[in-house]
């Protein structure tokens, strides 16, 4: 199922799409290159925004859900990408031990674990689950929407290391972003390999160090094409010591919104886009979708509503907002069964393993759709024919937009990767 792209045949889009087939193997040579130099996150998942003139990344997770959504056709690359994952880390490997999130009665969240022990249960690890909840002190089934159950069971930490009973794994992945902050079960671990790293979970990560890092990335790939970065890159803007509640902050997050809605009104009139140009306040840490607005004039933000502020206020876990990223609004033109819809891509280690169309019949071109009511159509990266047609048309043949949709969903990893090498704790640092 390919959506209906409401994008003008001569627009910039079609110019970028072009630009990347024609530059398709020095793409990939440079790929190669920076993943000498760079180790990708174990996995990742990226929320794009297409809008015809511009495609972007617009939030990049570390610790991705949503498996579930990707096709029984993607099984394979995921499998496969898995298998380098772990052979790369720990290539002796056996025991995989995976720590899902703590609000595991959700039904679609379960089926996203499921699909996580299929894929490493078929990459040749055993897998068991291990559940932060100390309230858990025997293994629990959790029924599944498919007839299944999933195992939880209690962790049992040694003074230097971390398993289940009867159950040293070598591997320990978690599927929990630590919103909560870092639980001590899982510091000054000896000779397991934790991935994602504690500094990639939300108690430490920031979503500016994040686009800090893909600003660089997305200038190194443009010079390297020849073109405005700006093309693949929102730009941003970070008020601290914001509280939705009583106000503080207020004066600085209307001068940043301010400043960077008149840089994308001088963006527009550069390229002759006759769009209304809009921001996105959001919290600087967190997922889920909470804790977002759309911002078109500064002046909204003198009167916000009471329902507004609270929801500005508490991010998942019951983590205040206290820090916001202000980052440029990139409206988005695909649309399924004529829902607003963005494109997510999916990757396990340096591959990406398929994607999928998030949906949302409520929304508006220029707001936030990973929010409740939203529903998944998997992406055409489901046809095993999804590589490039080279000579095609651009526009005229999916695959060539899939590509292009992966080259930037890996920009957003490879930033990720540069993020991560930046705020890492344990870091050598060479005067």
């Amino acid at each position: 199922m390919v959506p209906h792209l409401i994008t003008a045949p001569t627009g910039p889009i079609n110019e970028l799409e072009q630009r990347m087939l024609e530059s398709m193997p020095a793409i990939e040579r440079w790929f190669r290159l920076e993943w000498m130099e760079h180790t990708p996150p174990f996995y990742t998942s990226v929320d794009l925004r297409n809008a015809g003139f511009k495609l972007a990344p617009v939030d990049t997770n570390l610790y991705p859900g949503g498996f579930n959504n990707l096709t029984q056709e993607m099984m394979p690359l995921a499998v496969q990408a898995a298998m380098a994952a772990i052979e790369k880390i720990c290539p002796e490997a056996k025991n995989l031990l995976l720590i899902p999130d703590a609000h595991t009665r959700n039904q679609h969240y379960l089926s996203n674990v499921e699909r996580l022990v299929q894929i490493f249960s078929l990459a040749g690890l055993n897998v068991r689950l291990g559940t932060l909840d100390e309230t858990i002190t025997e293994p629990v089934e959790l029924p599944l929407p498919d007839g299944g159950h999933l195992t939880l069971e209690p962790l049992i930490r040694t003074k230097r290391r971390l398993g289940l009973k009867h159950f040293d794994p070598c591997t320990i992945l978690l599927n929990n972003d630590l919103s909560a902050g870092i639980p001590d079960i899982l510091t000054d671990l000896h000779e397991q390999y934790l991935l994602p790293p504690l500094h990639a979970g939300w108690a430490m990560r920031r979503k500016s160090q994040h686009f800090e890092a893909y600003e660089e990335v997305a200038k190194k790939f443009s010079k390297l094409l020849g073109m405005d970065p700006w093309l693949i890159n929102p730009m941003y803007s970070v008020c601290d010591e914001v509280d939705f509640q009583d106000g503080t902050g207020g004066e600085c997050l209307q001068t940043q919104v301010d400043a960077l809605l008149g840089k994308i009104r001088r963006k527009y009139k550069e390229y002759g886009i006759n769009e209304k140009p809009f921001v996105i306040v959001k919290a600087d840490n967190g997922t889920c979708g909470m804790g977002i607005m759309t911002v078109r004039d500064a002046k909204e933000l003198t009167d916000l509503n009471r329902r507004t502020r609270t929801n500005m206020s508490v991010l998942k876990d019951d983590q205040e907002v206290n820090r916001v990223i202000i980052q440029e609004g990139v409206p988005t033109y695909e649309r399924m069964n004529n829902s607003v819809a963005e494109p997510v891509v999916y990757m396990i280690d340096r591959y990406v393993v398929g994607g999928f169309y998030r949906v949302h019949s409520d929304r508006g071109i220029d707001e936030n759709l990973n929010a409740p009511g939203s529903s998944f159509v998997p992406l055409a990266f489901a046809e095993y024919t999804h590589m490039p047609k080279l000579g095609a048309k651009p526009g005229a043949s999916a695959p060539n937009r899939f590509y292009m949709y992966g080259v930037i969903g890996r920009l957003a990893m490879l930033a990720a990767s540069y993020e991560l090498e930046a705020t890492d704790p344990n870091a050598e640092v060479y005067e």
